[in-house]
């Protein structure tokens, strides 16, 4: 009795249901066999990465190369035989640098230094501010709440990253610093990377999408010591920013290819990645070999004539860099028409590579299902190390889907420092792409897509509003969407 009680909570949809995922096991591990052998000997993810970058360059929203990428990706799905490729439009406002000049000068004094310098993205289109630098360090909350009143008028100089590990300490986006920077008065915000080798790096300063009434921009990690020296020797030192940029409205457009599900085909699977990219280099890495991992899971499932009971819809989003903007009008649309909940799963790739296992997202309820799908991973190749995560972030295009209680997976992946250091920089080049380790990341995430896809039942569902407020409190999220301005609950 006691074990029919127990196969039937299997059945039902509790944690324990992956001992009904195993009796599908034997045409699971057959389709893992032929997606490795398929990825292994034919993946186009490397190639036509590269033949990318050549053609098009960088991938901005809103330029002439973003348009052009989008066509290349819309046309690369019609060519491995997706009949149902369509684009959706959404209208941004789009932001392109022109000019920008940092100098840095003692009160009173003729004795400029012009510092390297480039803007972050949605800075004004027009900016000539002069204000006495004011250090903030890592610019936390709790860093500019002890300047309160200090950086009225003045120009916060901030760290982008943690300059030294801090127990218990979450660092903020750049964006969510600049916003604590305004909120505090700051007329300006110096950004310090912390990569060596006075690498500049870009990206938006902006949490909405919009422009910020400020000038944000970033300097190199030494660029940053010699000013902070420089403070410590003269009083009242000063920051001159000048600056123009483009903006204007646009439309940009997200790229979908649809296979719809044999048995399921109302409940869909949403596998995406960023197609776009900053403009200093071609976005090789961030996101390039994300988005065309995307597409090549895409061939390799109409190589196979792979037909999962679910329907899975592939993604290139357009705007992530400027805001999430494609991403958030598609969960926007899906809200409006009702669709939300026929969503039972968004798949994230964003800068993965080489993954070694899967993130949860903090969704406990998955954590044996996607540890049993690991293990069919590794019976089929045993190098997959199936390391488990499970713990949500911010900051991509699953966040939309996130907040809004859609279940969200990621694959657990590795860069090295290297690689790491050209993040939204000049260097972000195909040279930093290992081919190996992308194949890797098609085959893996292609086995946990299909596995998703094919499952009989996924033992979670949608949260309801309420309890989308409990879970993201619980992964530590509440902070930065409130400094982001996208915490909708009231207190």
């Amino acid at each position: 009795m006691r074990k029919k009680v127990y196969i039937f909570l299997l059945v039902a949809g509790s944690s324990g249901f992956l001992s009904a995922f195993d009796l599908q096991r034997p045409a699971l591990d057959k389709v893992f066999t032929l997606i490795n052998q398929e990825v292994q000997k034919n993946s186009r993810a490397y190639e036509t990465l590269a033949d990318a970058s050549q053609r098009i360059g960088h991938r901005l929203t809103g330029s002439p190369n973003g348009g052009r990428a989008e066509e290349y990706a819309f046309n690369l799905l019609k060519q491995y035989g997706f009949s149902d490729v369509r684009y959706q439009s959404f209208e941004v406002e789009s932001w392109m640098r022109d000019t920008v000049t940092l100098a840095v000068v003692p009160n009173k004094s003729d004795n400029f230094r012009d510092v390297p310098v480039v803007a972050l993205a949605h800075s004004p289109v027009d900016a000539h501010i002069q204000g006495e630098i004011i250090d903030v360090g890592n610019g936390l909350e709790g860093d500019f709440a002890e300047l309160k009143g200090k950086l009225k008028g003045k120009v916060a100089l901030v760290n982008i990253g943690l300059a030294a590990p801090l127990k218990g300490a979450r660092n903020l986006h750049r964006s969510e610093k600049t916003a604590l920077a305004i909120q505090h008065g700051a007329v300006g915000v110096i950004m310090v990377n912390q990569v060596p080798g006075k690498v500049l790096l870009t990206g938006t300063a902006s949490v909405t999408g919009k422009l910020i009434p400020i000038p944000s921009v970033c300097i190199s990690l030494e660029s940053g010591q010699e000013i902070r020296r420089w403070m410590k020797e003269e009083r009242n030192l000063h920051a001159l920013v000048d600056m123009t940029n483009f903006s204007k409205k646009i439309k940009a457009r997200n790229v979908v290819a649809t296979l719809k599900g044999s048995k399921y085909p109302d409940e869909k699977i949403v596998v995406g990645g960023h197609l776009d990219s900053w403009d200093l280099a071609t976005g090789a890495i961030d996101n390039g070999i994300g988005s065309f991992t995307v597409l090549d899971i895409a061939r390799t499932f109409k190589a196979l004539k792979l037909k999962p009971k679910r329907t899975v819809e592939f993604v290139m989003f357009m705007g992530e860099e400027q805001g999430l903007l494609g991403s958030k009008s598609m969960t926007e649309e899906l809200k409006k028409s009702g669709e939300l909940d026929k969503i039972r799963y968004m798949m994230n790739l964003d800068m993965t590579n080489d993954p070694t296992g899967i993130n949860a997202f903090g969704r406990n309820e998955m954590v044996s299902f996607f540890n049993t799908i690991g293990e069919a991973i590794q019976k089929v190749e045993p190098a997959f190390a199936n390391n488990m995560s499970n713990q949500a972030g911010l900051h991509s295009d699953h966040q939309p889907f996130m907040i809004e209680g859609v279940p969200v997976v990621g694959m657990n992946g590795h860069l090295s420092p290297d690689v790491l250091n050209c993040y939204h920089a000049d260097c972000d080049k195909m040279n930093l792409v290992n081919k190996d380790q992308l194949k890797n990341t098609v085959r893996y995430s292609a086995m946990v897509l299909y596995a998703m896809a094919e499952a009989e039942d996924i033992p979670t569902r949608r949260l309801d509003d309420n309890k989308t407020r409990d879970y993201l409190i619980t992964q530590g999220l509440r902070t930065p969407l409130q400094i982001a301005n996208e915490w909708r609950w009231k207190e």
